[in-house]
């Protein structure tokens, strides 16, 4: 499958495409191996199969999501306030990034994190602190890439070393009394501080361009494609808590569900067959903002080509901490934000309802009585993705094979001369074969070092 912003995505990446999809396609099939129980109580078995482990499937990577909302959620103090900032790029700079992902990703997250760092602390005074995670799709899972942040709306002072809480200015139009930074300037910011980034991307040739974005390798093209950029008025927007009780969990729970399993989950898709797939997304505006949930059809190609959109490298880290909380400094920050906030006598800290975990896995019942008394009585060691995914082996998906198959023929048909890959897959059955002991012809020759590209695959001399 070749896929990416108009055919422009590397060899690598659709490798990567390619092998996702593999390993989907037999996560916790009877080829990965497992465990085979039976019940103490209706006497029947049942299996349990491996999974995948990749980090796009549906089905996997639970404990990925059990160790971030662990981790996330030791870093909030109780009491104190925490926001959740969204950036967007630009559609130009989404479709871009398909083809460009592991760049444009530290594009984003960069270029929100430091606009948003420093309108923090020129307008705020505290030290701040962030977690982002990477999000690629829409609704309609179409290419649309945006970062969201948690971040505290208060903290130790700059200066003062005071405890100090996110204020709005005198003159700003805010009735909730909910305030991080001024948000146009905030924009601003982060559109500057993403275009400086994208020059010196381009600048040192690390962008891709392709496709309908062939003509930026034109520096005139280039500089109207930036100035269409700088014109624009960048997406950035603050989300305050929801309500007075709301605590930073419920934002790192939200953040949580989309860190793995791919841009769709199973309760939004209402039909699918052979030919094409119907899933709900938002669309449009009502009236007060509500945004309406309408049926959108596509053909199976059409899903699956978007689905793939959202396959990213495995070099790419999807979550990120900043600040306080980057690795370097968390240690010492948040030991300070507890001194600085106890010793406070501006805020009260009760303590954090109780969230209820929706991450823990289910345990495995019996699927025919649903008792949990299950007694383990064989088990399979899962085979290596290498042994799995030869063309040869019998386990291997038959689209994945046949792939295989067509690009091992594309390689010796290009080096060696049209027909190579044939006669030598010939070749190979035939020289498996059993010699016969009155056979008196020498043995066949494959391939070698030294073959001529004619078709006659004759030996050079030397």
């Amino acid at each position: 499958m070749r896929i990416g912003a108009n055919q422009a995505a590397d060899e690598s990446m659709c490798v990567q495409v390619q092998s996702v999809l593999a390993k989907l396609s037999v996560c916790r099939t009877h080829v990965m191996g497992g465990r085979k129980f039976q019940c103490a109580d209706c006497d029947k078995t049942s299996s349990l199969y491996n999974s995948c482990g990749d980090r796009h499937c549906p089905q996997c990577s639970g404990s990925k999501r059990i160790d971030f909302n662990e981790k996330a959620s030791k870093l909030l103090l109780p009491g104190v306030v925490y926001y959740q900032v969204v950036f967007t790029l630009p559609s130009e700079l989404s479709e871009l990034a398909l083809a460009n992902q592991k760049e444009m990703s530290e594009l984003l997250a960069t270029s929100a994190w430091k606009g948003l760092s420093k309108n923090i602390k020129d307008e705020q005074g505290y030290e701040p602190a962030g977690i982002s995670v990477l999000h690629t799709w829409n609704q309609k899972l179409e290419a649309h890439w945006h970062v969201h942040l948690l971040v505290p709306g208060e903290g130790p002072g700059i200066t003062t070393q005071a405890w100090t809480r996110a204020a709005a200015p005198p003159d700003a139009k805010n009735s909730d009394g909910y305030y991080l930074v001024d948000v146009e300037r905030l924009r601003e910011t982060y559109r500057k501080r993403a275009i400086a980034k994208l020059r010196r991307l381009r600048a040192s040739g690390k962008l891709k361009f392709g496709g309908k974005f062939e003509s930026l390798r034109s520096s005139e093209n280039w500089e109207v494609f930036v100035k269409n950029l700088e014109s624009k008025s960048w997406a950035a927007h603050i989300q305050p808590p929801p309500k007075e009780t709301s605590h930073g969990n419920e934002v790192v729970n939200y953040l949580t569900r989309y860190l793995t399993g791919g841009p769709i989950s199973n309760h939004r898709i209402v039909a699918a067959d052979r030919t094409q797939v119907t899933f709900m997304a938002r669309e449009g505006k009502r009236v007060g903002g509500e945004r309406q949930q309408v049926p959108i059809t596509l053909k199976i190609g059409d899903f699956v080509r978007r689905w793939c959109l959202h396959i990213q490298p495995e070099q790419l880290t999807k979550t990120r901490y900043f600040g306080g909380w980057s690795n370097q400094l968390r240690e010492a920050y948040m030991s300070h934000c507890r001194e600085t906030l106890a010793s406070s006598d501006q805020l009260t800290t009760p303590e954090a309802a109780d969230q209820e975990s929706e991450l823990e896995d289910p345990v495995h019942a019996c699927p025919h009585c649903g008792s949990d008394r299950l007694q383990l009585i064989s088990q399979t060691a899962r085979p290596s993705w290498r042994d799995l995914f030869r063309r040869e082996d019998p386990r291997c998906p038959s689209w994945y094979a046949e792939l295989q198959l067509q690009e091992f023929r594309q390689h010796w048909d290009e080096a060696m001369g049209a027909g190579y890959s044939d006669w030598y897959l010939e070749t190979q059955v035939e020289g498996a074969k059993e010699s016969s002991p009155a056979a008196a012809s020498p043995p066949l020759q494959l391939s070698l070092v030294g073959m001529t590209s004619q078709r006659s695959f004759a030996i050079e001399s030397f």
